[in-house]
Parts: C-alpha cells; sequence; structure tokens
C-alpha cells in the first residue's frame, strides 16, 4: 500500500500522480505488496528530521528511512521518503523546469534509497535509467 501525506499547503502536490509513479516503481522493482508512505513537508519539519536521525542541523530536500521488515500484522514495510517541497520548489525554478518534475526525482530518489541503493553504488544510474522512463 502507497500512502501520500501531504503536511504543507504553500505548493501544490497531486497525490494520485505519485501514488501512480510509486506504484510503477513497486512493481519494476518487485515490491508490489510492500507499504510505502510519502510525505511532502515543509522546510522546517526536513530540517527537524534531518537534525534528529541524520546529525546534519540544515534542511535537506529528501530523506529516506528504510525499514525493510515484515510488521506483526504480517505486512511488509519498505520505508518512509519525506519530501521538502520549498526546497524542491527552489531547486526547480534553478533548473528551470516545473515542479511536479523536481517532485518526481526527488520520490525516486527517496524510493531508491529505500530499496538499498546509495550514492557510492550505483544510484546516479538507477535514477538515469527511471528518469528516461518516468520523466520523458
Amino acid at each position: 500500500m502507497i500512502t501520500i501525506i501531504n503536511r504543507q499547503t504553500k505548493h501544490p502536490v497531486r497525490a494520485r500522480a505519485f501514488e501512480r509513479l510509486l506504484g510503477e516503481l513497486a512493481r519494476r522493482y518487485r515490491r508490489t505488496g510492500a507499504e510505502v508512505t510519502l510525505s511532502f513537508v515543509g522546510e522546517r519539519a526536513i530540517r527537524t528530521l534531518n537534525r534528529k536521525w541524520m546529525k546534519k542541523d540544515r534542511p535537506t530536500d529528501v530523506l529516506s528511512f528504510p525499514l525493510g521488515d515484515k510488521a506483526p500484522d504480517g505486512k511488509f514495510y519498505l520505508g518512509d521518503i519525506v519530501i521538502a517541497a520549498p526546497i524542491a520548489a527552489r531547486q526547480a525554478r534553478v533548473k528551470g523546469w516545473p515542479l511536479e518534475r523536481e517532485l518526481r526525482l526527488l520520490a525516486i530518489h527517496g524510493y531508491l534509497h529505500l530499496l538499498g541503493f546509495d550514492h557510492f553504488a550505483g544510484i546516479e544510474e538507477e535514477e538515469a535509467k527511471l528518469h528516461r522512463i518516468h520523466l520523458a
């Protein structure tokens, strides 16, 4: 099951589009039964999370919290992705493309982290493949 939570109001988020995107990723990586939560938050919230969990006292664009575990309820929880919509909006402006595209890029990046990809183990190559498919 895919859960989308929007805890910010300044930037529009099309929840159904992100449900579809994460659903496509789940099918591609054979994780269709896994539980994933994608949250859109403000800058203060992501900074708090980054400070608490990553020991970095600054805002960031996306955080992933992989669980990869079966819960007592029998469901497999892949993990949580948190995206800072205000930071994504600034990045989109700098890059000269729509906010929706930047949010999609960050969601893909976060999902790959849930699967175990990291910045030293091929995440950039995997993202490049997915971007051709999902952003064309």
